[in-house]
């Protein structure tokens, strides 16, 4: 590093302390350099960054942010299909409690209160809590985060579980509520904190901020609702107290998306309406359009698809030819994938085209990708969502006097993937349960089903085919009826030695 004019001149009166400055700043440098993103210079102008925290990030933009989102989801194609993968993967069919107390009795109780309660879980009567769930992921994805509100109902409502559930979009939450609270707590934009950091109450609109159907019966007063009957649903990506819509990273690529489409539609309009221009015209026709007469006898000009104008002068006609774009599926296929990324979604379940892959690297795609959602289900949706209405339910029961006990563990089954390809797919569960690294629980669990019932089907079903004498071979092909083998279909002898009934000895070669 070269010395400068100020090094120059301490050194004339310092030199020891201009050669521990010229030290000092080389050292600086090169820890500047360490990272380049960290550079500063002509290749990093213009990049903004900012050290607040992740809450006043979101303060200070979260509200555009959903609104854009909400508006790109509705007049978005690719922002509508992400969103319903996102939705479809991580809810699907729903997320299905089972009870697990270790008492068949009680579970099977407490499993008989659940589904008729769950149909009718909706405060407003349009879902089941399947149908709640996926509302409840699809707001938290498209708009940030969702709250879901307990409401405790009287026993004349007559409901299995004097119980429901409301969900209340993102906007409902008070964010000009500020502020510190006598007892050492605080309100940070809507929610309550005590002296210690936890979450003691939020601030809730009872009716939505932007409902302009009702705005004489609208309430823009705030009220105070305790967190026990708020369950808030968002993703964390930093120490946050609120979440931001998934699809934030793809939002100016879906933007410049759709203002190229629309260009490139102008453009080739624009280009249809001129077909050609005869040179050859009579003097007195001036426009470049063609004459056109109105009911007043009144020349008027104007373009329209197919247009042939006459021009004066000239013994010839050029016709228009439009400009080619090259390579106009590539540089769109690249910016479909960069939107996936966005959204954390495959290419191919984004857009349908499945034109570059094969069976196996779909399969192999697909393996992050559920991957991720499995990670979703288990860490985001189950203990932020199924978990608290799960313990509203017990209470509500227990209060009721309808089951013994207000805490009962409960097992969650998320939906199954659908095989790629069913067969290898069933092949490699029936190597593992043959191997012994996967039991015939998790086998069915994987499928999506209540291995508990589901292995009690199986056992009523075996004492039939028992009392009936139908044994239903191991090769899923072949069955015997009364101890009677069928002969193999793939065997051109009809029958072989591994068919012959126990005790008759094996023929031997040459018999």
């Amino acid at each position: 590093m070269a010395a400068n004019w100020i090094d120059r001149a301490l050194a004339s009166v310092a030199p020891g302390a201009a050669r521990k400055r010229l030290l000092e700043r080389q050292a600086f440098e090169k820890l500047a350099r360490a990272y380049d993103g960290a550079a500063v210079g002509r290749r990093t102008d213009g990049w903004r960054s900012s050290s607040s925290s992740a809450d006043s990030e979101i303060a200070s933009g979260a509200s555009r942010l959903r609104d854009r989102m909400r508006d790109l989801t509705r007049n978005n194609p690719h922002a509508a299909k992400a969103v319903a993968v996102l939705v479809n993967n991580i809810v699907g069919a729903g997320i299905r409690p089972r009870a697990a107390t270790g008492t068949d009795a009680l579970d099977n109780r407490i499993n008989e209160l659940w589904e008729p309660w769950a149909a009718r879980s909706d405060a407003d009567g349009l879902a089941d809590f399947h149908g709640l769930t996926t509302l409840a992921v699809r707001e938290m994805i498209e708009g940030g985060d969702v709250f879901v509100r307990r409401r405790i109902r009287r026993t004349e409502d007559k409901l299995p579980v004097p119980l429901q559930l409301q969900l209340l979009e993102a906007d409902h939450l008070d964010d000009t509520k500020i502020g510190a609270l006598p007892d050492g707590g605080r309100i940070v934009r809507g929610i309550e904190y005590d002296a210690i950091g936890r979450r003691r109450a939020y601030w809730l609109f009872p009716d939505h901020p932007g409902d302009t159907s009702v705005p004489l019966s609208r309430s823009l007063t705030s009220a105070r609702v305790p967190a026990d009957g708020i369950a808030h649903l968002f993703e964390r990506q930093r120490v946050q107290s609120r979440g931001v819509p998934w699809g934030a990273p793809a939002m100016r690529a879906m933007r410049d998306l759709d203002d190229w489409t629309n260009a490139e539609l102008v453009r080739k309009k624009t280009e249809a309406c001129l077909v050609g221009v005869v040179l050859g015209a009579d003097e007195a026709d001036q426009g470049v359009a063609p004459t056109v007469v109105d009911a007043e006898g009144k020349t008027i000009e104007q373009f329209e698809p197919g247009l042939i104008a006459y021009a004066r002068g000239g013994k010839d006609i050029k016709f228009n030819q439009p400009a080619s774009t090259a390579g106009v599926s590539e540089w769109l296929r690249a910016q479909l994938h960069i939107i996936a990324a966005g959204y954390r979604v495959p290419y191919e379940l984004l857009t349908g085209d499945l034109s570059q892959v094969n069976y196996s690297s779909l399969r192999g795609g697909l393996v992050e990708f559920r991957r991720m959602v499995d990670a979703l289900q288990w860490q985001l949706v189950i203990p932020g969502f199924c978990e608290p209405v799960w313990r509203w339910f017990t209470e509500a029961a227990w209060v009721a006097g309808l089951i013994p006990n207000p805490v009962v563990k409960v097992e969650w089954q998320p939906p199954r993937f659908d095989a790629v390809d069913p067969l290898k797919d069933a092949q490699a569960d029936l190597l593992m349960l043959r191997s012994g690294t996967m039991t015939l629980a998790q086998a069915i669990a994987r499928q999506g089903y209540d291995p508990a019932s589901q292995l009690g089907e199986i056992a009523e079903m075996n004492a039939l085919l028992d009392r009936l004498k139908i044994v239903l071979d191991s090769d899923p092909r072949m069955m015997t009826k009364a101890g009677t083998a069928q002969p193999d279909p793939n065997d051109p002898a009809g029958d072989t030695a591994d068919n012959e009934p126990p005790g008759k000895p094996k023929p031997k070669p040459g018999d």
